[in-house]
């Protein structure tokens, strides 16, 4: 499934706000060196960040006036991202400027907003949301063996194909991280953009306990067992979940700027901070792209001969 990505950059911080002199207004720092005012603060703020912050700010209200957004829905977004990111989530967040996972909320929070005002005129029908539905593949259970080259991984599976115990030879032989668990990877899935595709590819075509035969990858050779596969939930179940999924596979880029270019306009957005007032001319002034037109085939046979 495709996976959208929040379309706008937001800062999430203000770092190293310059010195400045007093201009009047209520302080919001005070020293013996002079100082700090609400006037400054903001002047300083909208020169780093003011244009992001408040497309974030501008965007959030517009959007959740329309639409809702709960707290429930948040979480779930949240699980799946922490669940795809694993361990390195702290370290995105502190890559991508976040102090903290609350401010991180806030932007997955937009996220699901533009995705709700996106999807908001598409139509899927009920026999399409079931093929989609009948086309994921259900989340499996692996293990496996990893080594680096092709004679070891068939010395192993020979040892295999005669009985040897799967976990041991991974303890003994495997070159990476899940050695000491028996090869576990847990579950994996489909959709996961993290893993090898052909490893992926290799590990959805096992049945359960089922062992693959030796396969090259860019990380080495590797054998393959499928430990169990999740079963699905019944289609009357999950039946709104995937017709969100749906709906959220058929947008793009070009679909979100367009339809924040909507909400804007139907706001009736005004900037008065002349500083600030290019601000959201990115988006108000976008231009779908135009559809490339075919050349019209008009010649004759003759002609074209």
């Amino acid at each position: 499934m495709k996976k959208w990505v929040l379309s706008l950059a937001l800062t999430a911080g203000v770092i190293g706000l310059a010195a400045c002199g007093n201009n009047g207004g209520e302080a919001v720092v005070k020293s013996k060196a002079g100082n700090i005012t609400k006037d400054e603060l903001y002047e300083a703020m909208k020169d780093r960040v003011g244009e992001q912050v408040l497309q974030q700010l501008v965007l959030d209200k517009v959007l959740s006036k329309e639409y809702k957004v709960t707290d429930k829905e948040v979480d779930k977004k949240m699980e799946e991202i922490k669940a795809q990111v694993g361990p390195q989530f702290s370290m995105l967040l502190a890559q991508n400027g976040f102090k903290d996972e609350k401010e991180f909320r806030q932007v997955v929070k937009l996220n699901i907003l533009q995705e709700k005002s996106a999807t908001r005129d598409i139509k899927v029908t009920e026999k399409e949301v079931k093929e989609f539905y009948d086309s994921e593949k259900p989340d499996r259970k692996v293990r496996h063996i990893i080594v680096e080259d092709e004679k070891t991984i068939k010395d192993i599976k020979a040892k295999l194909d005669k009985g040897e115990d799967f976990a041991a030879l991974a303890k003994e032989y495997s070159t990476d991280g899940t050695a000491e668990k028996g090869g576990d990877l847990g579950f994996i899935a489909y959709e996961d953009p993290s893993m090898d595709q052909d490893f992926k590819d290799e590990a959805f075509k096992l049945k359960k306990d089922e062992i693959s035969a030796p396969l090259q990858t860019q990380f080495g050779w590797h054998i393959i067992q499928v430990t169990d596969i999740k079963e699905k939930e019944p289609f009357d179940k999950v039946k709104d979940k995937y017709e969100n999924d749906l709906k959220l596979s058929k947008i793009d880029s070009d679909l979100v700027q367009k339809s924040m270019k909507d909400e804007l306009k139907k706001a009736d957005l005004k900037v008065e901070d002349k500083d600030l007032k290019e601000t959201f001319d990115p988006i108000l002034n976008y231009e779908e792209p135009k559809a490339e037109e075919q050349p019209e085939d008009n010649a004759t046979d003759t002609e074209k001969k």
